[in-house]
């Protein structure tokens, strides 16, 4: 165990010998004076501290503290009352030298600082920490929602919205502590005023009935020895309600207290210059000693003509158009500047002044809301975490013109009309609905403009009527859909692996970091969702990685295997749940010849097919696909494992939207009927 770990259990553990044990009255002062070093040092730390969540220990640090000094009062109390008034020399140091021997005038002083104590600081600081803990609980669910728009406009990372998560909660957390711990204060002021009343009596007994003394002797001596002792723990104890006070009272900013008071308390230097000529007037116009009121009314001055030159000098770097200081220039001019003008958003949604409101919360706009379902909408159909989607409008576009670009590069762009709604018809069209023709921007459909008086006719007539807001919902959701794997990079890659390693340590530890690196299963990753694979079910991937892996490490083939570990996944996703699939088979000389064309090379296998029986082949499958569209089937290829993969490849730039299956990506219970066959004459 640490030393300072062990530094706190043996001080709880010394506490609790001093409520027993009696204890020798050089330990004592000892005791004493370390008291007054905490308070003097817990005091100083909370003047310095920036904000409250800086000094988060000091609720629990209160509650041991205080515990220490009335352990520390039973000890000095039993060492009055039981050593015949020999209670140490800081004791009787205290109620000697300080208060001057006069038990009358100490009694006094020590009732004024129980008073300052209980009824000025620490009922303040009780009451600042029940309504600051009160405004902070009232305040969370606003922080949050702001913390989420910041997250979805891109202002911030994921990782700096869970830090001002955690922040807020600590915050929280914080002012509730202290508004019960403020109550140890309170509690401390009342036993200090009742542990003087039970010394002060029965000193005055003891010293009558067992010394003998006279009663003004035995006041004299056990009430200068009570004040003494009562002195020694409320200043200490008045040092930590003040320290309270401070906390509780502490809003956040970039100095300490020091600096605040000084910055904010002389930020209008002209106001010590009437200060000054006030206090000059009270000693010149009132019997006060003029010495007095003109050296403080001359250091007022003084001051405020030393602040008001230093402020002129710092305007003098200043140029006349207001232009921003020689600092602020050279950091335009650093490195660091341009580097971070490097940065390219993963995601970005750029959109004309016209289509402002759709993302103004004040004007009703919900797509901050839309961009935070999209994401989970995503996360939960791909597996995959979509990084921040940063919103900005850009004067550049059309006003009711948007632009998608995935790192930097526009991938879609659209038109939106706020005051109208896009409509599609069933396939049949209705004369009678009109309005501004169009096309769908996600599926690239046919499709019209219709006013809001048009609405209610064209849901009756059948057609598909949506609002602009989710018009370009969807369309951002389809681009990001299609193009994941190009945000899926070896970063987000590491951080699903470390989420999985929470529940799956050993399977994790079977495949990476050896044998495969993160990139080689960043690649399987990102040809599971280029073929539109969800990834979220990793602990079967990562089965399947793991019995194969160690053969191979062609990660083409490796996805072959994971795709087979995925059939029940793929069944589902191709084959409505009680009807057949629809499938364009490969006739076998297509797939001999494929097969025949794959060249083994060290860096793997690829497809080295001549480009004329390349174009039939490609031909063949749009006809089959054309076929099966005419039938209002989606378009499925089947074919056998062993050339699946080369055939996806070589119609993907042709038919990317086509899947291409193998028969062991099937479950045997999927029943298959096949509505071609693709050949090659």
């Amino acid at each position: 165990m640490p030393l300072k770990d062990l530094s706190i259990l043996l001080t709880v553990i010394l506490i609790v010998i001093m409520l027993i044990i009696p204890l020798p009255t050089v330990i004592i002062d000892f005791l004493i004076i370390i008291n007054i070093t905490f308070a003097l040092l817990i005091i100083l730390v909370s003047m310095n501290t920036r904000e409250p969540l800086q000094f988060s220990i000091f609720p629990t640090l209160l509650l041991l503290v205080t515990l220490f000094r009335l352990g520390l009062n039973v000890s000095t109390t039993r060492a009055i009352l039981g050593n015949q008034g020999d209670a140490g020399n800081v004791i009787e140091t205290f109620g000697q030298f300080v208060v001057g021997g006069n038990a009358l005038v100490g009694f006094v002083v020590f009732v004024i600082l129980v008073v300052i104590q209980f009824i000025v600081i620490t009922k303040g600081a009780e009451r600042v920490s029940e309504v600051g803990a009160r405004f902070t609980l009232d305040a969370m669910p606003g922080k949050q929602m702001s913390i989420d728009a910041d997250l979805n406009a891109g202002m911030i990372s994921d990782i700096e919205a869970k830090e001002r998560r955690q922040k807020i909660e600590r915050e929280a957390d914080f002012y509730g502590s202290m508004d019960g711990a403020s109550k140890f204060v309170k509690g401390d002021a009342i036993a200090g005023i009742v542990i003087v009343i039970i010394n002060i009596i029965f000193g005055l007994v003891i010293g009558m009935l067992q010394e003998g003394l006279a009663l003004a002797e035995a006041a004299n001596k056990y009430t200068l020895l009570t004040v003494g002792d009562g002195l020694v723990s409320q200043i200490p104890a008045l040092l930590i309600s003040t320290a309270t006070g401070i906390v509780v009272t502490r809003a956040a900013s970039e100095g300490n207290l020091g600096h605040d008071v000084t910055t904010q308390l002389f930020a209008y230097p002209k106001m010590l210059y009437v200060a000054g000529a006030t206090i000059a007037a009270l000693g010149i116009f009132t019997p006060i000693d003029l010495l007095v009121t003109t050296s403080i009314a001359a250091v007022l001055g003084i001051g405020g003509f030393m602040l008001v030159r230093s402020q002129l000098a710092e305007e003098m770097w200043k140029d006349p158009d207001d232009s921003p200081p020689p600092e602020t220039e050279e950091d335009l001019t650093s490195p660091e500047s341009v580097v971070n003008l490097l940065q390219v958003d993963p995601v970005e949604f750029e959109f004309g002044y016209g289509l402002i409101p759709l993302a103004d919360t004040n004007q009703g706009g919900d797509l901050l809301d839309r961009v935070v379902m999209i994401r989970r909408q995503l996360a939960v159909e791909m597996g995959m975490v979509v990084p921040v989607i940063r919103i900005r409008d850009n004067i550049q576009l059309q006003p009711n013109e948007y632009v998608i670009k995935i790192k930097g590069s526009e991938l879609a762009r659209g038109e939106l009309l706020l005051d109208h709604y896009m409509a599609m018809s069933p396939g049949i069209d209705d004369e009678q609905i009109t309005g501004i023709d169009t096309i769908e921007p996600a599926f690239g459909l046919p499709a019209l403009w219709i006013s809001e008086d048009m609405k209610e006719p064209a849901e009756l007539s059948g057609y598909t009527v949506v609002d602009p807001p989710s018009v370009v919902s969807t369309h951002l959701t389809e681009v990001i859909r299609k193009h994941a794997h190009e945000l899926l990079g070896r970063q987000e890659t590491k951080q699903l692996i470390d989420h999985m390693n929470e529940s799956y340590p050993t399977l994790v530890e079977d495949v990476t970091p050896t044998p495969l690196s993160t990139g080689e299963v960043q690649k399987v990753l990102k040809k599971l969702l280029q073929e539109k694979v969800s990834i979220r079910n990793l602990p079967v991937i990562f089965e399947a990685l793991a019995d194969y892996c160690r053969m191979t490490k062609d990660t083409d083939v490796l996805t072959e295997y994971v795709r087979q570990a995925l059939s029940r996944q793929l069944s589902a996703q191709y084959a409505s749940e009680g009807e057949p699939l629809f499938v364009m088979t490969v006739s076998g000389s297509v797939e001999k010849m494929v097969a025949d064309a794959v060249q083994q090379t060290e860096h793997g296998a690829f497809l080295n097919l001549d480009p004329e029986n390349a174009q039939k082949l490609v031909e063949a499958v749009m006809q089959e696909s054309e076929k099966m569209q005419e039938m209002g089937r989606a378009p499925v290829i089947l074919c056998s494992p062993a050339v699946r993969m080369y055939i996806r490849h070589l119609i993907e730039r042709y038919l990317p939207q086509v899947p291409v299956l193998s028969y062991n990506e099937l479950e045997p219970d999927i029943e298959v009927q096949s509505t071609g066959v693709v050949n090659v004459k």
